[in-house]
């Protein structure tokens, strides 16, 4: 009751002394009442001294009742990530949107939150699933089960047991014949034609699968799914090869779904250099073309991630100097712990964070055995190796897991396929990392830099960024054509 005489929520709905005469509720018996509260206090007294004086026997059958990670790696790691349906039972209504509002606003302890009822994988690891269908089922979606063990390395039974909550679908077409192609890219070798196929079997198989795949378009899309059970599918375009020397393929990329594009794959493009394969190639633009920087403007105008795996050291320089929004590198790791052009040099790695003179960005480490360690070294944990590295240069917010299943052809010990995931995060768990830390790396990282790429895109929208309509110099058929009446 409220000193003007009104209820407040905390008065009983039938709390007035008439209501309870009025009942005649029979009275409780006061010896039943204490033996059963003296029962419950001794077992509630029992319980603590079993859990805080026999911690050591009872500490990970009992961690989760106590808000802790058990001590055991393995089932720490599967604490973090087996499934729970706290928040798959809202739906995606009023009261879900307000629960995530609740944990964005919570602080540091959000991404753990969110991992610990939700329980999944983030999506922080990017597969050429796309790219398997093609070279294996002649891109027929009907012939493909992923209800079943696929040929390599990914499918919906095993994406399960991993925990994975999401990933990029790395719609991936090689670099053409350079004969074909020609020094000024101009030769037409239909890689924007076979990019638009990737595209086409990645949409059909996750709609072939909607009680388990959710086509993400945004950071809270892919909230949303993993919230409904779902895996979050977010598209890739692994190359700029891939956009036939021009930025209005990139927006009609952008239509389609495509949420991050590589400037390179392992050849030079008409709008950046690689860094090729061992032991590297001869640059061209010496980074950036001036194409190329435009192509960065429009992207960060549209929401695409520019990624920078696959692209020489002076190009990933100048973009992340040049781009306004985070950057990724979608499946590279450390070279300091193995010497390869495909991996981030330490002087590079220093150019990401959050403070001044830094750009935010996400290295999500690549599984690749070559990319990684010595022929026959490949294992859980030279992975791990890799990530504490980028981890200690770059800070942990700024490394997550790229993997490049179904695109490589060998594989780590330990990480044979997406169902390993858990395994990985034990070795890091056993290492010191903590639950925070861990919900960074396997997805809270990169929803960040999403989130950033989003908040840029829209700023620029507003502030009337008009589209790029720069175009490749050399192509010979726009501007110089002459209209026949």
């Amino acid at each position: 009751m409220t000193s003007n005489g009104h209820q407040s929520e905390t008065s009983p709905l039938l709390g007035s002394e008439e209501h309870e005469d009025s009942l005649s509720t029979p009275k409780s018996n006061p010896k039943v009442r204490a033996i059963v509260w003296g029962s419950l206090t001794v077992l509630f007294v029992t319980t603590v001294i079993l859990l805080v004086g026999f911690e050591d026997y009872f500490g990970d059958a009992f961690a989760p009742w106590l808000g802790k990670l058990p001590k055991d790696p393995h089932l720490a790691a599967l604490a973090i990530l087996d499934r729970a349906p706290v928040i798959v039972s809202f739906g995606t209504g009023l009261l879900y949107r307000a629960i995530w509002f609740l944990l964005y606003t919570s602080g540091r302890s959000y991404w753990f939150v969110l991992l610990f009822f939700t329980k999944c994988l983030l999506p922080s690891v990017s597969t050429d699933l796309p790219i398997l269908v093609r070279s294996s089922y002649s891109n027929n979606v009907s012939a493909v089960d992923l209800g079943s063990e696929m040929p390599g390395h990914v499918d919906i039974p095993r994406l399960r047991k991993g925990k994975v909550g999401g990933f990029f679908w790395s719609t991936y077409i090689s670099c053409p014949n350079p004969d074909i192609a020609g020094e000024d890219f101009l030769g037409a070798t239909w890689r924007v034609r076979d990019t638009l196929e990737q595209i086409d079997v990645s949409k059909l198989l996750i709609a072939k699968y909607p009680k388990t795949f959710a086509l993400a378009l945004t950071s809270d899309d892919v909230k949303v799914a993993i919230a409904e059970g779902k895996i979050a599918s977010l598209l890739g375009v692994e190359g700029g090869h891939q956009l036939g020397n021009s930025i209005a393929v990139l927006r009609q990329y952008y239509e389609l779904g495509v949420r991050y594009v590589t400037l390179t794959h392992t050849c030079h493009n008409a709008f950046a250099d690689s860094c090729g394969l061992n032991p590297g190639i001869v640059p061209l633009h010496g980074g950036l073309s001036t194409l190329g920087t435009k192509l960065i403007e429009e992207m960060n105008r549209l929401g695409v991630l520019v990624d920078l795996s696959h692209t020489s050291d002076a190009t990933a320089r100048q973009a992340i100097s040049h781009s306004r929004a985070p950057i990724i590198w979608s499946h590279s790791s450390a070279r300091a712990v193995h010497d390869v052009p495909r991996n981030v040099p330490d002087d590079i790695l220093r150019l990401i964070g959050r403070g001044e003179n830094k750009t935010d960005g996400v290295v999500m480490v690549n599984f690749a055995p070559f990319f990684v360690a010595s022929p026959g070294k490949a294992s859980v944990e030279t992975v791990a190796d890799h990530i504490g590295h980028i981890a200690e240069v770059a800070g942990k917010e700024h490394v997550g897991l790229g993997s490049d299943f179904d695109g490589i052809g060998d594989v780590p010990v330990g990480l044979e396929d997406v169902s390993k995931y858990p395994a990985l995060i034990a070795e890091l768990y056993r290492r010191g990392w903590d639950k925070y830390e861990l919900a960074g790396l396997t997805g809270g990282n990169l929803l960040r830099v999403m989130e950033g790429a989003e908040k840029v895109a829209g700023e620029l929208r507003r502030a009337g960024a008009s589209p790029v309509f720069d175009l490749y110099e050399k192509r010979p058929d726009v501007g110089h054509m002459r209209v026949e009446l």
